[in-house]
């Protein structure tokens, strides 16, 4: 059992438990954070209210795949009708919040799931003043300053992008999600992410990738995120296939379905392809036999079919037909 655990097992049966929690963390970890007591009128109301919140997206995603289920039939409901019965619904959290802070101006986690709320319903206009007033009175909460990043990544400058998302990895080093969200950003935005650090094309990819591996070594189970930096290999030019190939395996390793490990295996053989490796391509591509990559499989099988032609005749091969587009 690790001296956190024990730790936290005893501070459970502290008098004061918010402030014997933060305390122990605070020495364990280097992390300064402040647990609300969860008997403070407030924070029950809060609560609450985030409670609220969850239920009524819960609420809104059910109803948008029961409707789709019944369109599919000749049923449903008209985007219209769906639409007022979700804006209804979003209007009773929005009213929530927003009475909730006109009586609690100053705290700044009610700022901050008020803005997150809209960032979630896609209200970015108004999510921005409220993340950024919870980032002021409290700028060592990390959540603050990367939910205001996101909304840079749209809006601007690409500049407050790259800072924010480093000022949430400075304040908790230990959250996986920061350092992927910066590795995104600096992939997507190479030439402003060139000027902002003064370094090459290369070292850009680079610093992309380290902060990948990094995301992965504090979430190393997390398939998706192991897809994500094996998927930017695609964006790299020269193509570095060992590394990308290497970044294949490892996230074939994670793969929780057959599904996805075939997935896997039509990017392997994408890289193969690419290096002329064709006998192990084949290998590759010959393992998916799900049928929702079969378009892909044939495409693949098809510009094997003409590389290999084409090398056996010494000839310079005819330019293939593209994969579908790369998720970056």
């Amino acid at each position: 059992m690790s001296d956190l655990l024990i730790g936290l097992l005893s501070a459970a049966l502290a008098t004061n438990q918010p402030a014997a929690v933060s305390n122990l963390v605070t020495q364990t970890t280097g992390l300064s954070i402040t647990i609300p007591d969860p008997n403070d009128p407030v924070e029950k109301e809060f609560q609450n209210l985030m409670e609220d919140d969850d239920v009524a997206q819960e609420e809104v995603e059910k109803w948008i795949h029961e409707n789709v289920a019944f369109a599919s039939k000749g049923g449903g409901i008209t985007s219209a009708e769906l639409n007022g019965r979700i804006e209804a619904r979003f209007s009773t959290v929005r009213k929530g919040y927003e009475d909730f802070l006109k009586r609690h101006p100053d705290h700044a986690r009610g700022h901050l799931a008020y803005g997150s709320f809209l960032t979630d319903i896609h209200d970015v206009e108004d999510a921005e003043p409220e993340l950024e007033k919870a980032r002021q009175l409290d700028p060592k909460n990390p959540a603050a300053w990367n939910q205001l990043a996101n909304i840079f990544t749209h809006t601007g400058p690409t500049e407050k992008v790259f800072e924010y998302y480093g000022k949430a990895i400075e304040l908790n080093s230990l959250e996986p999600v920061y350092y992927q969200n910066l590795a995104d950003s600096v992939f997507l935005f190479r030439k402003d992410a060139m000027e902002y650090w003064h370094i090459t094309e290369p070292q850009v990819f680079d610093k992309s990738l380290d902060l990948y591996r990094q995301a992965l070594k504090l979430d190393p189970t997390n398939f998706p995120l192991a897809t994500d930096l094996a998927q930017s290999y695609y964006g790299i030019k020269p193509t570095r296939v060992d590394e990308a190939l290497n970044a294949w395996t490892n996230a074939l390793a994670l793969a929780a379905s057959e599904t996805e490990k075939e997935g896997v295996y039509i990017h392997m053989a994408r890289f193969n392809l690419h290096a002329g490796r064709f006998a192990e391509a084949h290998r590759r591509i010959d393992m998916v036999t799900n049928e929702v990559h079969l378009e892909l499989k044939n495409l693949i099988n098809k510009n094997l079919g003409i590389q290999e032609k084409a090398a056996a005749t010494n000839a310079p091969p005819p330019k293939p037909e593209p994969d579908p587009p790369a998720k970056k």
